[in-house]
């Protein structure tokens, strides 16, 4: 389908087998002689955007569409004659894949660094799954796909991935005092840490759909702090717990007929006096509280009033917002013009990307508006 000839007009459709292919470009290996006349078919899932003499014409939803080019059969073959029989009339349909790509995993392939409130300076382990699907498909193809051919989601999970730990360790910085405090509240933090990603994710016209923290574990010798810590605090009575340790030992010595076993049972035997005559002793620990705090797919919504709208609207029916994005401000996400050189809201130049920040004390770089550093753990702002 949708390949260069003389003739016949082109039916142009494509189904993807893999479930992990976000964008396919048709003709695959590169721009084509798409003619006048040309039938596109576009499934439910499925957006479709045609660029024609280098430039994004129109983005097509659900249906069959008739594509208008310059492009006549026979005649644009004889026309042509001066360019060696190749029409400079270029065309190529990108189709996007619309449906959730879920079971997206992320995670820190090194410890973060966090600053607990009880425990000094600890560098954390956190994973977890996200789920995303595209929103603006021009804006996708214009901010991240570019020219290429295809497009899965191993070519993104890996930066998307960077970007949730960077802002997973300044949302957990900013939220979280102790790891004390931890238990219970993963939905809250996941819930939080998405609201944060939004603009990262929308800039290049994908929408984070779900995301979800499976585990936050810190180092081995601070598990075993933490376990010695919940191992105390279910005892009510220090001296009453050091006593019935002491009676089973002396039970087991007693079991023992070897001198090793007598010298222990005459050890254990001289302190009973002291273990059972009520030495002062107001030893309690107490247990620490813990605080413990608690889309539907295939629809489509505004992303300026988040309102239910048709799949095929170019403009939202409620605030007037344009659905058909082809770029975005880089610094407050605004949406610009193809041709415009400053954003409209923040007046950014559009083509200065924002400069990542340097630690001061690692002099490691992290994302831009990122808070702390992924290192050290030192505040960057």
């Amino acid at each position: 389908m949708g390949k260069n000839n003389i003739f016949f007009l082109e039916v142009i459709e494509w189904l993807d087998a893999t479930g992990t292919q976000m964008l396919s470009r048709i003709p695959e290996t590169g721009s084509g002689e798409i003619k006048f006349g040309a039938q596109l078919i576009v499934r439910e899932s499925q957006a479709a955007v045609l660029f024609y003499k280098g430039k994004a014409c129109d983005a097509f939803g659900p249906g069959r569409h008739t594509l208008t080019t310059a492009n006549i059969p026979l005649l644009t073959k004889i026309l042509a004659l001066p360019w060696g029989m190749t029409s400079p009339l270029r065309a190529e349909i990108y189709f996007l894949n619309l449906k959730i790509f879920p079971n997206l995993k992320w995670g820190t392939k090194n410890p973060v660094a966090f600053r607990d409130e009880e425990l000094g300076l600890v560098r954390l382990r956190a994973h977890g799954i996200f789920n995303i699907r595209i929103m603006q498909p021009v804006l996708f193809i214009n901010a991240m796909a570019g020219t290429m051919g295809k497009f899965t989601t191993e070519d993104i999970e890996e930066y998307l991935t960077q970007v949730i730990v960077s802002r997973f360790n300044d949302y957990l910085g900013e939220e979280l005092d102790s790891l004390l405090n931890l238990p219970g509240r993963f939905e809250d933090l996941a819930e939080g840490l998405k609201k944060r990603l939004k603009q990262d994710f929308t800039r290049f016209g994908i929408q984070l759909e779900d995301l979800f923290i499976t585990s936050i574990t810190p180092p081995a010798d601070v598990e075993a702090a933490i376990d010695d810590r919940g191992r105390l605090s279910v005892i009510r009575d220090m001296d009453k717990f050091v006593t019935m340790k002491a009676a089973m030992a002396m039970e087991k010595a007693a079991e023992t007929s070897h001198e090793a076993g007598s010298g222990l049972g005459m050890g254990l035997g001289m302190m009973v006096p002291a273990l059972f005559g009520g030495l002062p002793s107001q030893t309690r620990l107490q247990t620490s509280p813990l605080d413990r705090t608690g889309d539907t797919q295939g629809a489509v919504f505004c992303p300026e009033c988040h309102n239910n709208i048709p799949t095929d609207a170019r403009f939202c029916p409620y605030c007037g917002h344009q659905q058909v994005v082809i770029a975005q401000c880089s610094n407050c996400g605004e949406n610009i013009a193809h041709n415009a050189r400053f954003c409209s809201r923040c007046g950014h130049p559009v083509d200065r990307k924002p400069k990542a920040l340097k630690c001061p004390e690692c002099h490691i770089e992290n994302l831009p508006q990122a808070i702390f550093c992924n290192h050290c753990g030192n505040r960057l702002t």
